[in-house]
């Protein structure tokens, strides 16, 4: 919006043209997106506290973090969304159609989250919508998304499957593509969602695959730079780089208010959006597997739920004493802030790897 209006002046003011680096546009959005989720931070909470809106907290959990949670007010992803949208919509170049269809990704699976959100606090229980109802409605909402890529993306790329660590290895997807393009965006969005149960816990990683897709959306988008590195040129991706940057700044002014003891939890609102939109971002990019690398925090989040409940419906008996992962560390003893920064430091080494396969082909 904002870039949009000042470049229109260039020719009057020759100084603008510093907005036409993406690199400093990214940066800008950032810095945008952080800023505003700090100054609404506080009297958002203090909104939320005053209407008392507070999401359940799951009963069969550790003693301990029970006691700690119940209380705290939820849904703070509205703060992410609203970073997410000012810093987008300002510095990105609104002509794109990439940006606008990251953000109907962000706002709609947001928009479901945040149902989902009401009616845990309504029900005051954790029957929100039905899992369901839910999934049916993120399939639907990736359909349309798919549906847009098609019709305004890059065809000769998008039905493309590549590999890293390999040169030349490709699958031609076909129409195979929008099944799999359904399960990244759906996939990512629930394995977010799994993963946020702790103070934190889910909002670095977030961002530090959200800084990752920022350089690889750039890199992807730049003609010379994707031609050293020998991956796909993909025309007109490199604006996704300042949706990716949003995204880092939202979640670190978020964090401000998340970090241990949350004032405030992100609630599926944030999950459901940060994970969708890390998808969506994802299959522009083509780099899905490297997704599945940089994110793998959330590979194992979800792979814990899924062996947890496959072993106790085939044998009766349970792999983990709780899932999601990080709960089964929490009930081996382990204090809330060592799972959690731990578990960061495990996302930051799967950052550098996936950042790792740009170079290594």
């Amino acid at each position: 919006m904002l870039y949009n209006l000042l470049i229109s002046l260039v020719d009057q003011f020759s100084a603008l043209n510093v907005f036409r680096y993406l690199t400093f546009r990214t940066g800008l959005s950032v810095m945008s997106s952080m800023i505003i989720v700090f100054l609404i931070g506080a009297p958002f909470i203090k909104f939320i506290e005053a209407h008392k809106i507070t999401g359940p907290i799951r009963e069969d959990g550790p003693l301990s973090h029970i006691v700690k949670k119940v209380g705290t007010p939820t849904m703070g992803g509205v703060l992410i969304l609203i970073g997410i949208l000012f810093g987008t919509l300002l510095w990105a170049d609104l002509n794109n159609p990439y940006i606008w269809v990251l953000l109907m990704v962000a706002t709609s699976f947001g928009l479901l989250g945040a149902l989902d959100d009401y009616l845990k606090i309504k029900r005051k229980n954790s029957r929100g919508i039905s899992s369901g109802l839910k999934i049916i409605c993120q399939i639907i909402l990736s359909l349309i998304a798919i549906f847009l890529l098609l019709k305004f993306g890059d065809n000769d790329h998008l039905r493309n499957l590549y590999f890293p660590f390999f040169k030349n290895l490709t699958l031609h997807l076909g129409l195979f593509f929008i099944p799999f393009a359904i399960f990244i965006i759906v996939g990512s969005s629930n394995a977010v969602n799994l993963t946020d149960g702790l103070d934190g816990l889910a909002t670095v990683p977030v961002m530090l695959v959200a800084l990752s897709f920022t350089l690889i959306c750039y890199v992807v988008g730049n003609t010379v730079f994707s031609e050293y590195l020998q991956i796909p040129y993909v025309a007109n991706i490199g604006e996704t780089s300042i949706f990716c940057g949003s995204i880092v700044g939202s979640c670190l002014g978020f964090l401000w208010f998340n970090a241990p003891p949350a004032k405030i939890f992100m609630g599926d609102t944030g999950s459901l959006s940060l994970g969708g939109s890390l998808g969506a971002v994802s299959i522009i990019a083509k780099h899905e597997i490297v997704l599945g690398i940089i994110g793998g925090l959330f590979v194992l989040e979800t792979v814990s739920v899924i062996i947890q409940v496959l072993s106790f419906k085939l044998t009766g008996k349970r792999v983990f004493m709780m899932a999601p992962l990080h709960h089964h560390f929490e009930k081996k003893g382990w204090a809330e802030s060592t799972v959690v920064i731990r578990f960061w430091i495990i996302s930051i080494i799967l950052a550098l790897i996936g950042l790792a396969t740009l170079k290594l082909r």
